[in-house]
């Protein structure tokens, strides 16, 4: 979930910066393992807080073990940590990265963030969708010669934030960060939505059968106000439906 500036984040985005601080030094404190992302979230690294310095406004991260992904985000202009952190998501961005020596290792320096943003859980809900009447995802891919493939994936879950899908065929681009522009998401009742689609990760699962498949998780980009909408009123509805057959009154 790589852009902090989705639809509907400004209600979590946190300005305080004695809220901020203390955040990231409890993260520090517990060494809380974060996501750094750049280049759209194409390439992406482990780190952690090894430093908080509020008198100096920076952050002291932990480097990558790749010469080259350091190289890569000393360029970069955006920087994305991402954490699930006492199961709240918390993001923020820094416009770049400087180098630096800790302990005599090297590591990165970043400024602290003016804001941040604080997702609960809760608000990235995640269903599973019914296996008796399995829903599809169909994506819209441009081919070369100008035609258009059209690759079926069945939809495993769902949630506000994204999907995971299978795509028995393994015909889908596997790349993290790739993004998908033109795909239609079945929701119950026939309906069907426009998303936009970014490849989160991919797992190659070996079936019973002993056929694979790849098993994506999918996030959403630059969706709509009313197809989130769409997305949420079938999330509840889909909850209510599993909360009724638990507790034996479907």
């Amino acid at each position: 979930m790589l852009n902090d500036k989705t639809p509907d984040t400004s209600q979590y985005r946190v300005h305080s910066r004695k809220e901020i601080v203390g955040l990231l030094t409890s993260m520090m404190d517990r060494n809380q393992l974060l996501s750094l992302l750049i280049k759209g979230g194409s390439e992406s690294v482990i780190t952690s807080i090894l430093e908080l310095d509020e008198d100096e406004n920076c952050i002291i991260v932990d480097s990558a073990p790749s010469a080259d992904l350091n190289k890569s985000i000393l360029e970069s202009n955006r920087i994305l940590f991402e954490v699930l952190y006492n199961n709240i998501r918390i993001n923020f961005t820094a416009d770049s990265a400087t180098e630096y020596t800790y302990q005599g290792r090297p590591a990165f320096r970043i400024e602290i963030p003016e804001s941040l943003v604080r997702l609960q859980r809760r608000e990235y809900f995640r269903v599973n969708t019914p296996i008796s009447k399995p829903l599809r995802c169909t994506f819209s891919i441009p081919q070369d010669d100008e035609s258009v493939l059209l690759v079926h994936t069945q939809l495993n879950n769902i949630s506000a934030g994204g999907i995971g899908i299978t795509d028995d065929q393994k015909l889908l681009d596997t790349t993290l960060g790739k993004v998908f522009e033109h795909c239609q998401l079945e929701l119950t009742d026939n309906t069907m939505v426009p998303v936009m689609l970014q490849i989160r990760d991919c797992k190659e699962v070996k079936l019973a059968s002993g056929k694979t498949v790849n098993r994506m998780g999918c996030e959403f980009k630059n969706m709509s106000r009313a197809v989130e909408a769409a997305i949420q009123r079938f999330i509840t509805k889909m909850e209510r439906e599993q909360n009724a057959k638990a507790s034996g009154m479907l």
